[in-house]
This record gives C-alpha cells, structure tokens and sequence, in this order.
C-alpha cells in the first residue's frame, strides 16, 4: 500500500516578503525581480531584486573596505550569541518561512533552526578560542634565543554561495565561522531559497554586526558570477552545491581559496548480524525526509542476502507509514520535491531503473496530490543511476551481497565519498568496514546521514574539498603568520 498522503490543510502560512539587494546594510530596489512560489502549494512567497555586475562589484568593494575596520574577537562572539539568542524567539516564525520557501516540512524546518541557533553558538565560541601557538625556537641552535609565536589573521573577503536545501542552516555554517575568523562576506544564496537569507541577514544586523561585514547579492550565475568568484579582492569562496557547479566555480577562482561541498549517493551497509528494526528505522525515514533532499540522504542499501526479505519488509513498512503530503503538517515526513523539473528527472531515473529490471517495492513511478511518494526500489543493477548519480529525491535502492568485500567494493562504486554507513554486532568487522570504505565519514549502526554541527562535516572525490564545522570553517578562513622577536 502507498505511503499515507495527509491532507492539504495549511497550519503554518507567513506573509508575502518583498525584499531587494542589501549591500552592507542598506537595501536596493532592482528592476529585475525574481518570485518566489511554494513548492507544494504554488503560492507567492516573495519577491526579491536580482543584483547586477556593478551592484555585485559594490558588494565586494564593500567587504574589502570593512577589512580595515577592527572589530575585536570579543565583539564578534557576542554578536554571534545574540543572534543565537534572537533565532530562538523567533523559532516560529523562522521556521514557517523555511516551510514555505522550500517546503521543507514544519518539524524538519523548527529542527533547522535549532541546528542553526546551535552553528552560531559554536561559532561564538571559535571566536573567543582561536589563538596562534608558542614554537619552540630553541628546539635548535639557530632559533636559540629567540620568541617566536603565531597569530591567526582573516584570510579576506569570502564569497559564500548556498543551495536551496537549508536555507537558514547552511547559510549559517558559512556566515557564522567566517565572522567569527574576523571575515566580511558576499552573499550569494540560492535563487529558490532567498528569503531565509535575508531574515538571518536582519537578525545579523539587530545583533549588532556593523555596516559592510554582510552584504546580500541574489541573482544569475551569469550577471554576477564574475565579479563574486573572480574580483581579485576575494580571498576565498565557499560553495555547497552541485559537482558541475562546484568544479565551474574551483575553474574560474583562480588563486583563491575554494571550499567546496557537493553531493553524495550516500550507501548504507546491512550486514547479515545487524539489527534489522534498528537499521529500518533509522534508514527509512533518513532517505525520505524532506523529500530526500540532502547530500546525505539513504540512497543506497546493501543488504546480505540471508536478511534481504526481512529488511524490504520492514523497509516497506516503516516507509509506508511516513507522513507524506502538506509540509505544513507537523506529522509530515515527505514533502515535495523542489521544483517539476526535479520530480521529472527523478519519475526518469526510476523508469531506466526498472526498464533495466529492478522491482518497485512501494511508491511508483507517479506522484501522489503533487508528492513524489517515497520509492523503495530493489535489484537496481548497480551501474544504473540510481545507484550511481546523486537522486536528491525520495528513492532507496537496495541491492544484496553474499560477502562483505562485495558490499564494500559496491558501496565505494561511486563518484561520491562524502558520508556512508555500516550495521552489524561485530565490532571486528565494523572496524573492518570502517577502514575500507573510502568516504569522509563512516557511521556504525547509524544512518549516514547523521549530522552534527560541531562535527567536520566533508568528504572526498566528487563530494568535496573540505570539512565543514565551524572550527573547521574557521580554520580554513584564517591565515598563521609567525612572528619572531630576537631576545
């Protein structure tokens, strides 16, 4: 039976924002303007002005100007608390217009602000932390004598481009770490998720920041790109998005400092020993949530052929009780996938995957009141898309194994190397695993898309150059200089 659909009932709903171009901490009108609609209902959320190559430019010159100011480690922090402050007085209404920018569902969109409130906190605290260290000159004869001792500086102006996906969250993970490492930075937020920007943009501001260290430039990758990625003033560009994107941004930036986090098809191990409730229900709703539209989201399970049925039959039924529909809804799991093109493309891959003869378990190959219903997908041959190509969409292949050298070979066949996991009882052959598996991070007896934001958070090959985090972030932003005093 199909997950349950709920019904279209709006509990949640924010007024229609209308915002321009905020260079420093003034905000343009444009001519050009872009709307923002609801994924699920089709609704005007908002309008906002799309920046032009010279207001772009303004936005650099503006950060570079601010380098000069001297805002001390100190004042940073306490600005990064109040904003962790005001965000949780306005949990709600934050939370709503998540929901309503990219229907994220209600429940997930309160957690992102919790996740966010968390970035900035810890944020505050790498800037009242970060310290150079002492060396130890006299280690040898010629530095015997002498002090030495280093200071971590503002690596410059950081460009930050973000994806639609957490759009209050993953702004912060790059606004907070490069303010705390004493950073301006040029905004570029993703063209379906504007909105939130701006609102975390304005608790910026009432928490003190000073004009000029944030400025807010949307728009198109060909009217401002040049000038955010390859103006000689910035230092540094960090990027969450696509690998096309990724690698067009790293190809242009030529010396800067290019962060850069991408995608993943993210595999999850089920080995013949492991808990198989635990492992349905913690994968099932870790590949459907939000539509599957994280890097991390469940998109590959290798199971042992001794405990196949067992795992698709709870796989099935943990699935089809998701809440799916209304994102406003606070049982909904699933929403909408978002934009048509993305529900087209994933209606696709599922159609090669099945035409190649793998079998729909649950969902199909339709969309249910506009929701893509969350697709269990078995015996996906393991070239086909779904098993290769990031789906960022809510589809599971699962794909058995007679011998974990086998799960491990299949679970590293793939571009993507961000994030994977294993479950079995056997720490031997956990550790095993967790050795072999080539990605950033390997979960045991967890999903892999689990995250917290003190972690680094990053991975290798296709899906990035960097760790996230905001101790991590800030390291990356930070530039040692060595100072040496001859005694």
């Amino acid at each position: 039976m199909p997950s349950k659909t709920t019904p279209k009932v709006r509990a949640v709903s924010c007024a229609v924002v209308d915002r321009g171009v905020r260079l420093g901490n003034r905000e343009y009108d444009t001519a050009l303007r872009c709307d923002v609609h609801d994924p699920f209902t089709g609704r005007l959320v908002g309008t906002v002005g799309q920046a032009s190559a010279d207001q772009a430019e303004r936005a650099v010159s503006i950060a570079h100007d601010t380098l000069r100011q001297n805002l001390p480690a100190h004042e940073r922090a306490a600005i990064l608390d109040r904003v962790a402050v005001t965000l949780t007085g306005r949990r709600e209404e934050i939370a709503a217009l998540i929901c309503a920018e990219v229907a994220k569902p209600i429940s997930m969109a309160r957690g992102e602000v919790d996740r966010a409130i968390d970035t900035f906190r810890l944020s505050a605290a790498v800037a009242r932390l970060s310290a150079g260290s002492v060396v130890a000159m006299d280690a040898t004869a010629a530095g015997a004598g002498k002090i030495a001792f280093t200071q971590n500086l503002p690596i410059g102006v950081v460009t930050a481009i973000t994806p639609f996906n957490f759009p209050l969250n993953l702004v912060a993970h790059k606004l907070a770490p490069a303010l705390a490492a004493g950073c301006p930075v040029v905004l570029k937020p993703a063209p379906q998720a504007p909105l939130t920007a701006f609102a975390l943009a304005d608790v910026l501001e009432s928490a003190g920041l000073p004009a000029g260290w944030l400025s807010v430039v949307p728009g198109s990758p060909e009217e401002i790109g040049q000038v955010i990625i390859e103006d000689q003033r910035v230092a540094a560009i960090s990027f969450t998005g696509s690998v096309p994107v990724g690698r067009h941004i790293a190809s242009r930036a030529t010396g800067k400092k290019v962060l850069l986090e991408l995608g993943n098809a993210s595999p999850a191990i089920v080995d013949a020993d492991a808990d198989i409730e635990l492992a349905a229900s913690v994968l099932a709703p870790n590949a459907f949530g939000f539509a599957g539209q994280t890097c991390v989201s469940v998109q590959r399970v290798y199971v042992h052929e001794s405990v196949r049925d067992l795992l698709l039959d709870r796989l099935i039924a943990t699935t089809e009780r998701l809440g799916v529909g209304d994102p406003t809804s606070d049982d909904v799991v699933c929403g909408p996938v978002i934009d048509d093109r993305t529900a087209e493309k994933t209606l696709a891959t599922l159609s090669e995957a099945v035409a190649a003869g793998a079998c729909v378990r649950t969902g199909g190959l339709r969309r249910s009141d506009g929701v893509l219903l969350p697709t269990v997908i078995s015996d996906a041959p393991q070239n086909s898309a779904l098993m290769q190509n990031e789906a960022f969409a809510p589809v599971m292949g699962v794909a058995t194994f007679d011998n974990i050298e086998t799960a491990i070979s299949m679970a590293n066949d793939s571009a993507y190397g961000l994030q994977a996991s294993v479950f079995t009882s056997d720490i031997t052959r956990a550790l095993t695993v967790m050795n072999a598996l080539d990605f950033g991070a390997v979960l045991v007896n967890e999903s892999p898309s689990f995250r917290t934001d003190n972690m680094p958070y990053g991975g290798i090959r296709d899906s990035g150059n960097t760790k996230e985090g905001p101790e991590w972030t800030a390291s990356e932003l930070t530039i040692e200089k060595l100072c040496i005093i001859a005694q």
